[in-house]
């Protein structure tokens, strides 16, 4: 059985301009961090509860390979919920705001 995934609407938008940023850095750079994140989901979804819990008692983080960024996400019912792609310098109070 596979995970569904969702990603909150600020999620997907600090992904496409995260993504979009590397492109400007250089050609072909997208792909490589869009990459870098599907692995990271990838890793989450088989193994949801192995990486660290950082916020209350449900949300999690896992840092991505090459690039200086995490995914923050709980798991919700049969699925996993991505709060954030978020570059690890950012003030975490900006992604802490959108757990409800």
């Amino acid at each position: 059985m596979s995970m569904s995934i969702e990603f909150l609407p600020e999620a997907r938008l600090e992904f496409d301009e995260a993504a979009d940023w590397y492109e400007e850095q250089r050609e072909g750079l997208r792909t490589e961090f869009v990459q870098a994140v599907d692995t990271a989901i990838n890793r989450i979804a088989s193994a949801p509860r192995s990486y660290p819990i950082i916020e209350g008692s449900f949300t999690r983080r896992a840092l991505l390979y090459k690039f200086p960024y995490s995914v923050i996400y709980s798991i919700e019912n049969e699925g996993l919920l991505i709060y954030a792609i978020f570059h690890n310098s950012r003030n975490p109070l900006i992604w802490r705001g959108r757990i409800g």
